[in-house]
């Protein structure tokens, strides 16, 4: 899920020691096309939060490498950002962090005569995923590997603890201190914080 493409592996593989050098995560890659094509890299630290400046290290860090490398032919735009508030949800830790949001799922197969599921995250056991249906009395086992895609539902709960202890950030700061200027746009997304681990 962190990735869709052969290209978007290689900039994961590039990326996360870089990434977690500085304690931090790779979250998902995206190279997208359009008039400009566009690397999308969302990140966040161990502890689930990212600000602007840890964007903007990852940045720079990553734009050197990616001179020397070239994973990307032609010209393109690099942007670290952090998830989001309703974020995606693409390693097994981040249905465990955040237990007890709702998320949409979206699997690789038909279960049941459907592919895509919403409900309240459960938890995690061994390497499955646990979500509470609506009109569901049994909790539903989902093997992550079935997952193609997921992310939380933008929620008043959600939004509540995206904001605890927060000041507001702006969506995208560009060109921070001015380096590579055209080249990185470094975002916060919302900030949303994750549930205690405790």
């Amino acid at each position: 899920m962190k990735t869709r493409s052969p290209q978007d592996v290689r900039i994961l593989e590039l990326a996360e020691p870089i990434a977690e050098a500085l304690g931090m995560e790779i979250v998902r890659v995206r190279v997208m096309g359009g008039k400009t094509t566009t690397c999308q890299i969302m990140t966040e630290r161990h502890d689930g939060d990212v600000n602007v400046a840890d964007c903007a290290r990852l940045s720079r860090k990553l734009s050197a490498v990616f001179e020397e490398v070239d994973p990307i032919a032609g010209e393109y735009h690099l942007e670290v950002s952090s998830p989001g508030i309703d974020r995606p949800l693409t390693a097994l830790a981040h249905f465990a962090r955040w237990e007890g949001f709702e998320a949409k799922l979206e699997l690789d197969r038909l279960v049941e005569g459907r592919k895509r599921y919403r409900g309240l995250l459960a938890g995690v056991e061994d390497n499955n995923v646990l979500i509470d249906l609506a009109g569901e009395e049994d909790t539903a086992v989902i093997p992550f590997d079935w997952i193609s895609d997921a992310k939380l539902v933008l929620t008043d709960a959600l939004l509540a603890e995206s904001l605890k202890g927060r000041a507001p950030i702006p969506d995208v700061l560009e060109d921070v201190e001015g380096e590579d200027a055209g080249q990185d746009d470094i975002g916060e997304g919302g900030g949303a914080r994750p549930a205690s681990d405790d």
